[in-house]
């Protein structure tokens, strides 16, 4: 077992470190202000507080070129404007839509702030084009929404490509709202650091490549003797075909000023590659199993960024990492594996591995007496078939966490939607013909996604367990605004609130 007991000043470090590039003071700067739409059509031009006062400074040139440039702005839209300062070069008014829009008890999350990210964003990605290197942003009312927007929005995984997007320096545009810019910042910097692991192909990020990126201080070598101790063999029996060792990474981070405060216990699928095992996947689309650790990344960088915000709770993160891959020593349809807890599991599909990497992981949280368990994988086809990228879902033995898990989805705008856990699926999965349970359901493709969170349950004790089926959630084309095509990161910062509510009632 690879086991850090983290540093806070430390992680602060680490995670306010990433995605920054410095620039001299002397170069050019751009601006990004926002303008609400309309209440009446004879209404003037509806500007925010900042945008206001920087028109005032310029004699009412911006709101003169506004509305003789066109129509007013919509939601997301963003017109440039140059010389109008002489500290910027460039002048990006984004559209907000209309003004206190509030929370939509339909669409589950906040308007208000969803608006503010894609905008900013939509602005801050336009003097991008313009090759800005520093772009000040207006807080627009909501000082966090507007920096996960920036930062969301100006991410692009092009690490390995010779021609990379222009490097842009976000700040805020006044001091107003320092606080909770700073905290926008940590947020999306940890959504940023899952898509980065996400994204990154499988051959640069195997299971200790992945630990050495969350916490530099591991050391890059197999801990399968301890995971052997540990009696993890459903674990065990995923990683044996491939090359790579199996690498379980544990990382406490002890935030209370009480040590003994029970920790929020959160368990991350980490699969770098998935095959399918000898019950191979198509080839087509198989490239997108790089990111199959996409609960470790987001986990991992939950903990991240709950330690720079340095939020008073005990978290215990736990990723068991390995590749699912075909071999001579792989797991074969119908072999026979024994959990940590004891219970034997008849593997009739390779391919539903990350549940029996979750099973172990899942026995061994509980060892913790943990206030809150909560996993996330990347687990079934069948979640995104049921809910596709809209939200994430969660199956949950407890409405108190799912009101929390819910609030804090409200919140950030990463959705999750509440599934069923009917006896009725627990069924399917422990009707098997050789052992306790089988890897997959009896009707095989009905209600995958169920019989998989059945499955999970089969290793649960804790009176508040959420399991969160992340798949359908695991990239984005153009479904969420402020996020470029790639790997989503989603739903990290719903994590992070989460925890930071958690932090409030003790």
């Amino acid at each position: 077992m690879i086991l850090h007991h983290i540093s806070r000043k430390a992680l602060v470090s680490g995670v306010r470190g990433l995605n920054r590039r410095l620039f001299s003071a002397s170069r050019r700067k751009g601006l990004v202000l926002g303008v609400y739409e309309k209440e009446k059509d004879d209404d003037g031009v509806l500007f925010t507080e900042a945008a206001a006062s920087f028109d005032s400074s310029v004699s009412g040139k911006l709101r003169e070129l506004l509305s003789l440039s066109g129509p007013p702005l919509k939601l997301g839209k963003s017109r440039v404007f140059y010389g109008l300062h002489q500290d910027f070069a460039s002048v990006a008014v984004v559209g907000l839509g209309k003004k206190g829009v509030g929370v939509c008890g339909k669409e589950n999350w906040d308007n208000c702030k969803e608006n503010i990210r894609a905008a900013v964003s939509a602005g801050c990605r336009q003097l991008q084009d313009l090759e800005i290197p520093q772009v000040e942003v207006d807080p627009c009312g909501d000082g966090q929404s507007a920096a996960e927007g920036a930062l969301l929005g100006l991410f692009e995984y092009d690490e390995l490509k010779s021609k990379k997007k222009f490097p842009v320096t976000p700040q805020l545009h006044g001091s107003a709202d320092t606080a909770a810019w700073e905290k926008g910042v940590l947020y999306a910097e940890g959504q940023n650091l899952a898509r980065r692991l996400m994204e990154a192909p499988a051959n640069y990020i195997t299971p200790t490549v992945f630990a050495e990126a969350i916490e530099q201080k591991l050391s890059p070598f197999s801990d399968r003797s301890w995971i052997e101790s540990e009696q993890m063999g459903a674990y065990l029996s995923v990683s044996k075909g491939s090359e790579e060792p199996p690498v379980f990474l544990e990382l406490h981070y002890t935030g209370s000023p009480d040590s003994s405060q029970a920790p929020l216990v959160l368990v991350g699928k980490g699969i770098t590659f998935d095959s399918g095992g000898i019950s191979l996947k198509p080839s087509s689309g198989m490239d997108a199993m790089r990111a199959d650790m996409g609960g470790a990344a987001t986990v991992c960088s939950a903990i991240v960024t709950a330690a720079a915000l340095k939020l008073p709770i005990n978290i215990i993160g736990l990723a068991p990492l390995c590749e699912n891959m075909p071999s001579g020593k792989a797991n074969k349809p119908g072999d026979v594996v024994r959990a940590k807890n004891g219970k034997t599991i008849q593997v009739d599909n390779t391919d539903a591995e990350g549940r029996l990497i979750l099973a172990d992981a899942l026995c061994y949280a509980h060892s913790f007496n943990p206030r809150a368990v909560v996993n996330a994988a990347t687990l079934t086809g069948a979640m995104d078939v049921a809910l596709g990228s809209a939200a994430a879902g969660v199956f949950t033995n407890s409405n108190w966490l799912w009101e929390q898990l819910h609030k804090a989805s409200v919140i950030t705008g990463d959705r999750v939607w509440r599934m069923p856990l009917f006896q009725h699926y627990t069924k399917q999965v422990t009707e098997s013909a050789l052992a306790d349970l089988n890897n997959i359901g009896k009707y095989s493709r009905s209600g995958g996604a169920c019989t998989a969170a059945a499955f999970l349950r089969e290793f649960v004790t804790a009176n508040h367990w959420a399991h969160l089926d992340i798949a359908g959630v695991m990239t984005n084309k153009d479904e969420v605004p402020y996020l470029r095509k790639g790997m989503s990161g989603r739903p990290t910062r719903t994590l992070v609130e989460f925890a930071a509510v958690l932090a409030t009632d003790q």
